[in-house]
């Protein structure tokens, strides 16, 4: 049992790495004007990193056939060489790369995410069959956080060099996930479970550690507030300590393995000692067995080619297309949309979205472990169209020119776009099935670089036609149109989720025991 929380805790740890592209609005000002080109330029690098996930499918595939410490290992090595190179030509030790060579770099530094998901995926899904969606957002959450923890190291790092923030962000973008790859690589494997358990104290205790870290997060994010109460390098050892606390999880359990035979399982509370253990046995596998029936149901197990034929996908796609995307895509143009309104705390925005977004991938979860056998809970499309809405009033609020509103609207869009993230990789299973989720998954997100090439470019048109002679745009003119474009886009998106409710209305009936 201890060996299946420390996969969790390693999973965690990577997830909390490997949203390397997150951080990209904190330095793409910067870029921009070392690299000189336009803003449509610009979108297209932020689109190179999306696009990596379009071969993402190739993980899946080597995650069936290779040991997943390997799959790791490959993803991070991609990822250092796709940002690594981009930092040794910022740093002048290469002469020159063309803007394209830099398009390819990140497109490759993006596909490298892919594999670090996958793997963490496989691993929550896998070893924790019965709580899959609970494990799934935990170690997902850490995810958003990727942003944030970047941005403590870089103004710690770079706080009397600030023209020096790019060249930070690239070396420990390319670094940071080989480290912790090879730091959990001994602890990241599927293991084989005889009996499935739910396991809900150690879930209950994860739950408390990860909600004080997304409580830390976004207290520490608001900086100019902050600034002068715990300066960056105090807030950088919290994070780092929050971070370590999930191992408290899997050392106990330990200790309770060793000393005392006790293991974490839902059940009526009561003490559990050795000469007890056999008198239960029937009991718990009866117990198991209800919970299996009630858990781990999906609509049909297929492969790619029958999942896209299907309409359920489709609607799915696009809804995801329309919702998480969207959200994604502002949050790539967050640099610009705060330089046109004259903000200059970008890095604050960024960190702002990252802990929100935390919030976001674990509310999902955190709502499942509470509501998963209860009348009340309701179907993953219908959730997915109820975080719509608020993403689609965050949009129309955009168009209000004042900081606050940018604040909100961008807490809002961080924490929808992350709960959308966390409620597909457990859509996915239940709609297409776990056996080929690794590809099938894989080509869900592929919806991302799509959306993140037609609606970022939309809006760097749109900014174009705005520029004044200089090449620049100031002021709620310059992504006005575009944020009543994506507010109706994403009221499309709500539209599409209530539909595919309503087609698996029946299976998801009886997954919640006939209600």
């Amino acid at each position: 049992m201890s060996k299946q929380w420390m996969s969790l805790v390693g999973a965690l740890w990577l997830q909390s790495m490997a949203g390397t592209n997150t951080n990209f609005p904190a330095y793409s000002s910067q870029i921009k004007k070392l690299l000189s080109i336009s803003q449509i330029q610009l979108n297209n690098l932020a689109f190179a990193s999306d696009a990596g996930k379009l071969l993402g499918w190739f993980a899946g595939i080597a995650a069936n056939y290779l040991p997943l410490w390997l799959v790791l290992l490959i993803g991070s090595i991609l990822g250092l060489i796709g940002y690594g190179v981009q930092y040794l030509f910022l740093t002048n030790h290469i002469n020159s790369l063309s803007y394209w060579h830099v398009f390819s770099l990140t497109f490759l530094a993006g596909n490298s995410i892919c594999w670090i998901n996958t793997v963490s995926y496989i691993v929550s899904i896998q070893n924790f069959p019965l709580d899959r969606q609970i494990a799934v957002g935990i170690s997902t959450s850490y995810m958003s956080l990727s942003a944030k923890i970047v941005t403590d190291i870089v103004d710690v790092v770079n706080v009397y060099a600030p023209s020096k923030r790019a060249e930070t962000y690239l070396l420990m973008n390319s670094v940071l996930p080989l480290f912790f790859a090879i730091v959990v690589a001994p602890v990241i494997r599927e293991m084989k479970i005889d009996k499935s358990r739910k396991l809900s104290d150690g879930f209950r205790v994860m739950f408390v550690i990860t909600i004080a870290t997304g409580i830390y997060a976004v207290f520490t994010s608001v900086k100019p507030a902050i600034s002068k109460l715990l300066p960056s390098l105090l807030s950088l050892i919290g994070m780092v300590i929050f971070l370590l606390l999930p191992i408290v999880v899997p050392l106990v359990e330990n200790m309770k393995e060793h000393w005392h035979g006790k293991c974490w399982l839902r059940r009526d509370p009561r003490i559990c000692d050795l000469s007890k253990l056999e008198e239960d046995v029937k009991t718990r596998e009866e117990v198991i067995k209800e919970d299996s029936d009630v858990g781990f149901e999906v609509m049909e197990e297929i492969g790619a080619k029958r999942m896209l034929m299907k309409l359920d996908f489709w609607l799915y796609f696009c809804a995801y297309l329309f919702g998480g995307t969207l959200g994604l895509v502002y949050l790539n143009n967050l640099g610009q949309i705060a330089d046109t309104r004259g903000f200059t705390e970008t890095s604050s925005l960024v960190s702002l979205s990252s802990s929100f977004g935390f919030f976001g991938r674990l509310l999902p979860s955190l709502f499942d472990y509470l509501f998963s056998r209860s009348k009340y809970a309701i179907s993953r499309p219908a959730t997915i169209g109820l975080t719509l809405a608020p993403m689609t009033g965050a949009f129309f609020l955009l168009l209000n020119n004042s900081h606050i509103s940018l604040y909100i609207s961008t807490a809002i869009i961080g924490i929808c776009t992350g709960a959308i993230t966390s409620i597909s990789v457990s859509q996915t299973t239940e709609l297409f099935g776990t056996k080929n989720f690794g590809v099938n998954h894989n080509i869900v997100v592929a919806n991302i670089p799509i959306g993140s090439f037609i609606f970022g470019d939309l809006a760097a048109m749109l900014y174009r036609k705005k520029e004044n002679f200089l090449g620049s745009c100031l002021g709620i003119k310059c992504f006005q149109t575009t944020f009543i474009i994506w507010g109706c886009l994403c009221s499309l998106g709500t539209c599409l989720a209530f539909i595919l409710h309503r087609r698996t209305q029946k299976f998801y009936t009886h997954l919640r025991g006939g209600y």
